[in-house]
């Protein structure tokens, strides 16, 4: 089960807990990731039985991609990995106008020295 430790692999299992989605939702849900990876990762979670491609014979087909009940069973890991995430993973700050001088840095920015900003990754 190396494929859980390949880039995206995680991101995508999380987007589809959610439901069926279609390649072009999957691209759009996954920033950064190439339709070529995208691609061989579903190709290999689909070998691997985690993936389900559904093919609907319509004008145009129309494709989706699903978690079998392998896949679904994967939930509680994904679960623990974003509560581990919220908790150690301090998300940068979102970027804002040019900054302020520095004395007026922590009480005017998004997120005062220490904090961890509340964004979605």
């Amino acid at each position: 089960m190396q494929i859980l430790g390949k880039r995206w692999t995680g991101l995508l299992i999380a987007s589809l807990l959610d439901g069926p989605r279609r390649f072009c939702e999957l691209t759009a849900t996954v920033g950064g990731l190439s339709d070529r990876v995208l691609s061989e990762r579903l190709r290999e979670l689909e070998q691997e039985g985690l993936v389900e491609r559904v093919v609907y014979p319509q004008i145009p087909v129309r494709v989706e991609y699903q978690l079998t009940e392998k896949g679904r069973a994967l939930q509680p890991v994904i679960d623990a990995i974003h509560a581990w995430a919220e908790q150690w993973i301090e998300l940068p700050c979102p970027p804002s106008s040019p900054a302020p001088a520095a004395a007026e840095t922590a009480a005017t920015s998004a997120c005062g020295e220490g904090e961890h900003c509340e964004s979605n990754a």
